[in-house]
């Protein structure tokens, strides 16, 4: 006769030292869990509590400017060190891990309007609202790890003076080149203390330029006439232009999709456009309630986070048309600049308030070393949280957002007006001969007219 014995060994089970981990059994059958679904569904729950229990976005302000934060640059060599400028003609290097000043660059006797890196990192170029454009060594990242470096000052290697005012400047991802905004496009380069190339389109002042990241010779302008220009370096005449109805503050080409660049509005909206394709946005980002002032992508190319006149800064997917993290206190005046670090964990703003404020990227996100188990751990309720989001209860918890008053009651107030014009739009249609009004997109609506 066969008997059949349910047996096991001590080895299996039993731990050798009191530190190891208890090993666990698991049978992976689903038959044997009826309660799967519920079980996951609460996890997911939970996940979404904790999330919001735990989000402390913010990490620390920087102060030391005596006037508002116009402008921020990030050093493409050293993850660390970020610039910034003011009002008042300052323009400094902070430790974003210690929170000081590293370096001061003094010499502008008015507004610091734009700052850029060169590509290996050596050379700041800044230019502002007194007619110069000025560059700067930068200093090597041993100096600025140095305990004494907050009192050194730094002397320009070059002045260039011009004959306009600059509203904004920024470098070639990919060579020796910067660009220059103001009465015109000027494309400089660091040994010549002349222009190598301008270019104009009408007679408006440009208040934004930025180089594409994937083609070197490429970059986008905004115009206070509400225009957005391309222009390409090969040729002498500038390439395309669109008309939107109301003006474009500032511009960010998506790092991993080159093709792609969103435009910060005066509307409150950001518009993301093909640049193949100007006639209309690929997808439009609502929000704001106040003019978006800057706007900056993160180096993945899936999200940027812009800064608004609305004192709050907000964080949005590529392809979403709402915000997926709104961040402001009660001290934060209007946000002129915001940037994302080099390595996608933090961001910086730099606001009216003369400070520079420290957000983490992720709100909730732990800082410090997290052990393999608790990154498993994390990763198992972020997906048990992504695949539940569509539920009612999960859906409800993670999207809500405490606002400030002012925001909550405009953003009420836009609501109204969206509804009160959809309601007249739909009443006028239906008064009229059929087809004699046509609908027209969002993504359309805004686009005046495109000139090639």
């Amino acid at each position: 006769m066969r008997l059949k014995v349910i047996s096991r060994s001590t080895d299996e089970f039993t731990r050798e030292r009191s530190q190891d981990l208890q090993r666990v059994f698991r049978n992976f059958d689903p038959n044997l869990r009826p309660q799967e679904k519920a079980v996951e569904y609460v996890r997911a729950l939970n996940a979404a509590k904790l999330e919001k229990i735990f989000a402390r976005p913010f990490v620390g302000a920087m102060d030391g400017h005596i006037d508002a934060v116009s402008c921020m640059a990030k050093n493409p060599n050293h993850l660390k060190g970020i610039f910034s400028g003011s009002m008042d003609g300052d323009v400094r290097l902070w430790d974003l891990a210690t929170r000081r000043t590293v370096r001061q660059f003094p010499g502008h006797q008015g507004a610091v309007r734009g700052l850029t890196v060169s590509t290996d990192g050596r050379i700041l170029v800044s230019c502002g609202t007194d007619c110069t454009v000025r560059l700067w060594k930068v200093p090597v990242a041993t100096l600025m790890e140095s305990d004494d470096g907050s009192d050194h000052s730094s002397q320009p290697l070059a002045v260039h003076v011009w004959k306009n005012a600059f509203w904004g400047v920024d470098h070639q991802w990919d060579g020796d080149l910067f660009a220059t905004a103001g009465a015109q496009v000027d494309i400089w380069n660091h040994n010549r203390s002349q222009p190598v190339n301008s270019f104009a389109w009408g007679n408006d002042t440009v208040t934004s330029v930025r180089f594409n990241p994937g083609e070197p010779n490429l970059l986008a302008t905004s115009a206070s006439d509400r225009s957005i220009s391309i222009y390409d370096l090969r040729l002498s005449t500038p390439a395309r232009k669109v008309i939107m109805r109301t003006k474009t503050n500032a511009i960010a080409w998506n790092p991993m999709e080159p093709m792609n660049f969103t435009a910060a509005n005066d509307d409150g909206k950001c518009y993301s456009y093909d640049v193949r394709k100007l006639n209309e946005a690929k997808c439009v980002h609502k929000d704001h309630v106040s003019s978006v002032m800057d706007i900056d992508y993160s180096p993945t190319g899936r999200e940027f986070v812009t800064g608004s006149y609305d004192r709050s800064v907000r964080i949005f997917q590529y392809n979403g048309g709402h915000s997926r993290e709104m961040y402001h206190t009660k001290r934060m005046q209007r946000v002129f600049c915001v940037k994302f670090s080099c390595d996608a964990s933090y961001i910086i703003s730099g606001s009216d308030d003369t400070n520079l404020r420290l957000w983490k990227a992720k709100a909730s996100e732990q800082l410090g070393v997290i052990l393999p188990r608790e990154r498993k751990k994390h990763e198992y309720l972020e997906a048990v949280k992504n695949r539940y989001k569509h539920l009612a209860e999960v859906k409800r918890i993670v999207r809500h957002r405490h606002l400030p008053k002012p925001i909550y009651k405009a953003t009420k107030q836009i609501r109204e007006m969206t509804e009160s014009e959809r309601r007249k739009e739909e009443r006028r249609k239906a008064h009229s001969a059929p087809g004699s009004i046509q609908n027209k997109a969002l993504r359309t609506q805004k686009v005046v007219t495109e000139v090639e």
